[in-house]
């Protein structure tokens, strides 16, 4: 199997968190390459014009998909390094407590709430009135998932280089404090765009908490979106064999009883929200008998 395969395989098995790494660095590199032969032919590069949010409204209705394009874009290396690394790990606390389809949806807002607030304060602070910008870049997607994670479990430790053991409430406050402290700099839209990422972490978590899940509707258009272009399988027809005698039949019961043991252990300990969307499924079909 050559490299090719590799990824493709690893990006079909591969998590919701591993898909989206896997998609920017992708974007990254063929944005780069594009370039390349821009350079090479002596010719302007315009394609980060064309996926790049703008900061006005105008030019993005004229444009609408850079609302969606600007967060999977990178063109410096050290960007795009720190975006992946602080996807990764922030991605990963996230996922130890809540289901893949939760990470996606909150990847997705959380990077729309940071441009929509990038382009407000670029139209209606008066700092921004004769500068124009263009914004690209996961930050506001990844801190949105990093203040998420720390606002459901704000004293939960992890371990940084040269510094130890820190909580995660600590670690979403110095990049919101960093950010604010950034706007006056050479990146003033990008860490407003944090912050419009940080606000809508920490009203996703609010809301879950009390039972809503905000990036529901979004999952099922993405969803929806992915099953339209997904080539389509044969039917194959299957019928489940019952057991053929006494012992067959409790046997297959008593296992079956053994996972519902299992899963309501998990509920017992870290709550409905750990269970995965199997274990879910499992458990409805149960309450149906």
């Amino acid at each position: 199997m050559n490299l090719a395969d590799e990824i493709k395989k690893s990006f079909k098995q591969g998590s919701v968190l591993t898909r989206l790494i896997y998609i920017n660095l992708g974007v990254f590199l063929f944005v780069r390459i594009i370039q390349l032969f821009f350079f090479l032919g002596g010719n302007d590069f315009l394609l980060l014009d064309w996926l790049a949010l703008p900061d006005s409204p105008a030019e993005t209705i004229r444009r609408p998909w850079t609302l969606i394009t600007y967060m999977f874009l990178h063109y410096d290396f050290l960007h795009i390094l720190f975006n992946i690394i602080g996807l990764y790990w922030f991605g990963k606390l996230f996922l130890d407590r809540f289901e893949q389809d939760k990470l996606l949806g909150l990847y997705i807002l959380g990077g729309l709430a940071g441009g929509v607030l990038y382009m407000l304060a670029y139209n209606f602070l008066p700092a921004f009135t004769d500068v124009n910008g263009l914004l690209m870049g996961a930050s506001a997607a990844v801190i949105a998932i990093l203040v998420a994670i720390a606002v459901y479990e704000p004293n939960r430790e992890i371990h940084l280089a040269f510094i130890g053991a820190v909580k995660l409430k600590y670690v979403a406050r110095f990049y919101v404090l960093f950010s604010v402290i950034g706007i006056s700099t050479s990146n003033p839209g990008g860490n407003i765009a944090h912050l419009g990422g940080a606000m809508f972490g920490w009203l996703y978590m609010v809301q879950l908490r009390k039972g809503k899940d905000m990036s529901s509707g979004i999952v099922k258009f993405i969803n929806k979106l992915a099953a339209f272009f997904k080539p389509r399988q044969k039917i194959r027809v299957t019928h489940k064999q019952p057991p053929r005698d006494d012992y067959q039949y409790n046997k297959q019961k008593n296992e079956n009883q053994e996972e519902i043991n299992k899963i309501l252990d998990k509920i017992a300990k870290s709550g409905y929200d750990s269970l995965s969307k199997r274990e879910k499924e499992i458990l409805f079909n149960q309450g149906k008998k």
